[in-house]
């Protein structure tokens, strides 16, 4: 037996890319940044970034494309493969490539996220000042549960049966 997923959680680097197969299948195409802090030997903070290329099949890919812009945090299970490419230098690279079998979008849908290391973020819908200008959301309040000596027992109730 065999087993191969992947989880991420991670930032979107761009748009995702809708298109539909020659059958009518919809697939959708996006990069993902994952970024990890670590202490060098000189025990300075490093980041490292990974980059993910994913690709979500279905109805899913439509909704990704519907709700998911640049800079969107997301979180994504799948199937990992590493493919070989040569870049311009010549160098022989490796490309982590996932197939998506589950998304989660995280966030809110007019959020703009953290940026991720080395990408910009733009969110044409939001203006900065309209963004500072909203107040969180607050939870509404919770009803409050009777204490056990407000409770009558079945014993008190005078119920017959």
């Amino acid at each position: 037996m065999s087993f191969n997923k992947i989880t991420i959680v991670g930032y979107l680097g761009r748009d995702p890319e809708l298109r539909y197969t020659p059958q009518g299948t919809p697939v959708c195409r996006m990069s993902i940044a994952t970024t990890e802090k670590r202490k060098n030997a000189a025990g300075q903070t490093d980041e490292h970034t990974t980059w993910f290329r994913v690709t979500i099949w279905g109805r899913q890919a439509e909704l990704a494309k519907e709700y998911l812009s640049r800079g969107r945090q997301v979180y994504i299970e799948g199937r990992l493969r590493l493919e070989e490419y040569t870049d311009r230098d010549g160098v022989v690279r490796l490309s982590p490539e996932v197939t998506a079998q589950d998304i989660q979008f995280l966030g809110q849908r007019g959020e703009v996220a953290a940026p991720v290391t080395g990408v910009e973020v733009n969110d044409a819908k939001t203006e900065p000042a309209e963004t500072e200008a909203r107040a969180p959301r607050q939870r509404p309040a919770r009803r409050k549960r009777s204490s056990p000596e407000k409770l009558v027992s079945i014993e008190e109730d005078g119920i017959p049966f």
